[in-house]
């Protein structure tokens, strides 16, 4: 659409300059009055003549009006003497003026040649311009199996160099490739005793875990040719492009001798291969068996590494994770609080920090956080800080772009009713003491009323400690939790509103997982249902693999889990009632509350703490709640 353009503008101009060309120059051709000489005399005689000019025997005429007309004289005659033989008045003659022009000239002949040529010479520099890019075209349609990847390390245009010191935490990933990294810089160590250095190398790790940070301190450490490209440049529209590629980009490796290749996010084209709708010679399968065909095809002497990136391992064909293949993988976990803190400190290098900023506030604060969220926190708070006009950020600008990553920022113009405000206050009130009230839930850090994103208000809770594994009653407590701001609604305003939509979402989904995949439900240790990708829909789908007999048991466990929740939630909630009063009354006044003064409304309750109920078992008729007296 691009060169459309470009070749009808050029056209357009082409047109415009002949046209101009045409308008100047079509005076001069006009054909003029022709006089023969005895019309010429009488004329002169008559005294209209103000001026002959004489050009060989071209006989330029100029009346006294400034009108022209031409004529022609006798060869080898001169003009006076002519004119005298054929009768003119002297006297007439006299008084008109007679000019000798050297007859010919350049222009005479240069201007119609110009008149002629031009019009030919602009058409053909447009054809030379539309053959041109008929030819770059040819030359793009053969370069279009070429593989654009982006070159990294010894001869690339890119001088963005990253360190492994420049990365936080990540300490056991960091080990391993620094072992491959020695092995690109002394291969000959390990040859002569026999090792032979894997050929694929898969990170593994949730999004902005650092995979492709770590990829980039490989091609800085290496100095090597690090070629790097994304799993998504393979496939194009045409057929073969996608294994076109895979060879070229392997060609350009071998031809630069040692040579690392990355694939981003190579489950784009990893995936695991099956019969769809299309069949099974679908393009990316064929950009697949290429890739598989081409690891198989490194020698053990060449010095050629595969790095690949995902993080959806679960969905790589098993013949691309055999051993030969990618038979090393590195798993990248989510950093604990020292790396956060780690991480924290690598990003504020650079930044003028003020003296009351404490960095692990902030790490035990971020629980769950990438290091690609971290990054995005400092640099939330510098944004902040400068918006402030202050030179230096403070603490209270990195705890508020906590919420801000967390949630979104600030909707200062979403100002709610008074009754709205209210509702959102009681239903925030609710979720925070039952939290405070459930020993196995995690605590409160913070309530808002404030609107933030699509939320009207929040209850930030952090838990206390690490946690890789979550017991059955930590999962009983946060169920209790969601449904406690449903249940404060209910028991305060006698009705429910939309605001506990999404409490009451991931309370059902939280139950459902406690049934079918966690086994902790009175159905046993049993895992139901099992998950398939649809690949040819671009969608996970579960399918059932119970009897109906089984799905109405499933559905009963649910409905109980949900149920106990909420009854737990309301028993709180209806025990402290004076209590969800005097926070909610305080939110509605201070729209946010803190740990610590949340701490110091709840403290007269902290000797009471509610233990979670035990679920009854097939032999038991009722549920005994059981309230400890710490």
């Amino acid at each position: 659409m691009r060169n459309l353009i470009k070749n009808f503008i050029f056209i357009l101009l082409i047109f415009l300059i002949i046209s101009g060309i045409f308008t100047l120059f079509s005076k001069p051709f006009e054909r003029g009055k022709e006089l023969s000489i005895t019309e010429l005399i009488d004329e002169i005689n008559q005294g209209k003549i103000k001026k002959i000019a004489v050009s060989g025997n071209e006989l330029e005429i100029i009346y006294l009006d400034d009108s022209e007309a031409k004529s022609r004289k006798e060869a080898e005659a001169a003009l006076s003497e002519s004119l005298i033989n054929l009768g003119v008045d002297k006297e007439k003659l006299r008084k008109v003026e007679i000019e000798t022009k050297e007859k010919g000239g350049t222009f005479s002949w240069l201007g119609p040649v110009f008149i002629l040529l031009l019009p030919l010479l602009l058409f053909g520099l447009f054809f030379f311009m539309i053959f041109k890019q008929a030819k770059a075209g040819a030359a793009q349609a053969f370069d279009f199996t070429r593989a654009r990847a982006r070159l990294f390390g010894p001869g690339a245009k890119l001088k963005e160099k990253v360190s492994f010191d420049e990365i936080g935490g990540l300490k056991e990933a960091k080990e391993e490739l620094k072992e491959i990294v020695d092995f690109l810089k002394n291969p000959k160590k390990y040859l002569q005793i026999g090792a032979r250095i894997p050929r694929g190398v898969l990170l593994m790790g949730p999004p902005g875990a650092g995979k492709t940070l770590l990829a980039k301190a490989i091609a800085s450490s290496a100095n090597v040719p690090f070629f790097s490209i994304s799993g998504s440049e393979f496939i194009e529209l045409f057929v073969g492009v996608g294994g076109a590629r895979i060879r070229s980009l392997f060609d350009q490796a071998r031809k630069a001798g040692r040579a690392i290749i990355f694939i981003d996010e190579i489950d784009s084209i990893g995936k695991v291969r099956g019969v769809g709708v299309t069949g099974g010679h679908e393009e990316r399968e064929q950009t697949l068996n290429q890739l598989l065909s081409e690891m198989d095809g490194i020698g053990r002497e060449e010095e050629i590494l595969v790095f690949g990136a995902t993080n959806r391992p679960e969905y790589l064909d098993p013949a691309l994770l055999r051993p030969g293949r990618f038979d090393r993988r590195i798993v990248l976990d989510l950093p604990d609080v020292n790396e956060r803190e780690e991480i924290l400190k690598i990003h504020c290098r650079g930044k003028p920090l003020a003296l009351n900023v404490n960095l692990r506030e902030i790490a035990e604060r971020t629980p769950g956080f990438s290091g690609a969220d971290l990054a995005n926190l400092v640099n939330e708070a510098a944004i902040l800080a400068a918006r402030r006009n202050k030179n230096q950020v403070y603490q209270e600008e990195l705890l508020e772009s906590i919420e801000k990553v967390l949630l979104g920022p600030e909707r200062k113009s979403h100002i709610l009713s008074e009754k709205e405000k209210k509702i959102a206050a009681y239903h925030e009130a609710g979720h925070a003491l039952v939290a405070s009230s459930i020993p196995e839930a995690e605590p409160v850090r913070k309530i808002s009323i404030v609107a933030r994103g699509l939320a009207a208000g929040y209850t930030l809770k952090m838990p206390a400690e690490e946690r890789k594994i979550k017991t059955k009653s930590e999962f009983l407590a946060e169920m209790a939790t969601l449904l406690g701001g449903y249940c404060a609604e209910k028991i305060k305003f006698g009705q429910i509103t939309t605001g506990g939509a999404n409490d009451l979402e991931r309370a059902s989904q939280l139950a459902r997982k406690l049934v079918m995949e966690y086994g902790m439900s009175s159905l046993g240790p049993i895992a139901f249902g099992q998950k398939e990708e649809l690949i040819f829909l671009g969608r996970e789908e579960i399918y059932r693999n119970f009897s109906e007999k089984v799905a109405a048991k499933i559905d009963k466990e649910i409905e109980k889990f949900v149920k106990n929740a909420e009854k737990e939630a309301k028993k709180i909630l209806t025990k402290k009632k004076d209590l969800l009063e005097k926070i909610a009354k305080t939110l509605i006044e201070k729209e946010t509350i803190e740990k610590e003064e949340f701490e110091k409304l709840v403290k007269p309750e902290k000797a009471k703490k509610v233990r979670m109920p035990k679920l009854p078992t097939k032999g038991e008729k009722s549920l005994k709640v059981k309230i400890k007296q710490v």
